[in-house]
């Protein structure tokens, strides 16, 4: 008997493990091997050579944007401009202006902002104009589309907003209110809503309040003896 178990005991010592015995490679590599670290990001690399900008753009950029660990963000974002036909001077001049627009998120911010502006009828070209006009924090606020409704009601055409904000681009930083109070501004002065005058009077009127508007009102009526229609032409 004692033979025979001792048998039994060399027999088992000298076969072959079984396959269920041996642990699989990979959790060998997983116990026994660290996984090294991926690279860091290279984010000044990244702005000068996948987004254009000068090394001194860049250097200064890249103290905006020293949390992003990967190019995933920014490539969906360069994307979605491609898809709305920047050109690459004008995706260089976004971003040196607004490095953190390239953290925006597509889907939940920049995708829907747009759906909104084409449902208003504007096209890709003309939100490019636009995106290029407000390349910040204000077009990714969705404000942005209320304050373009907001004109387009006054009957202003995407080509009139889009001039107005060149010569103004403070246009698309203001609330809401704020252009309220321009468009009322510009009616108090006797140009309508609709007229061909109707953007110059909102540009001249911008961002002043109503006692610097009623002292220049007043000038022009009592130097040039004006009417209030001309001088709503002329202001």
């Amino acid at each position: 008997m004692l033979r025979l178990r001792s048998c039994c005991i060399v027999a088992r010592l000298i076969s072959p493990p079984s396959a269920s015995s041996i642990p699989p490679l990979h959790r060998l590599l997983s116990t026994t091997v660290p996984v090294p670290a991926n690279p860091g990001f290279a984010v000044e690399e990244y702005l000068v050579d996948t987004c254009g900008l000068t090394r001194a753009q860049a250097l200064k950029a890249s103290a905006k944007l020293s949390h992003l660990k990967s190019p995933a963000k920014p490539d969906a974002v360069l994307a979605f401009l491609a898809g709305l036909g920047l050109s690459a001077a004008d995706v260089a001049a976004l971003v040196a202006r607004d490095p953190k627009f390239l953290c925006a998120g597509v889907e939940t911010t920049l995708s829907p902002i747009v759906v909104e502006l084409t449902g208003l009828g504007l096209s890709p070209s003309d939100i490019a104009r636009l995106l290029t006009l407000a390349a910040n924090t204000h077009f990714r606020n969705k404000s942005v589309v209320s304050k373009v409704g907001l004109l387009q009601e006054c009957t202003l055409g995407v080509c009139d907003i889009g001039k107005l904000c060149t010569t103004l681009p403070r246009m698309l930083t203001a609330n809401v209110e704020q252009i309220r109070a321009m468009v009322a501004s510009a009616e108090r002065l006797g140009v309508p809503r609709g007229s061909g005058m109707f953007r110059q009077a909102l540009r001249s009127v911008a961002f002043l309040s109503e006692e610097k508007i009623a002292a220049r009102t007043d000038y022009l009526k009592k130097t040039f003896r004006w009417s209030d229609a001309e001088v709503g032409i002329a202001v």
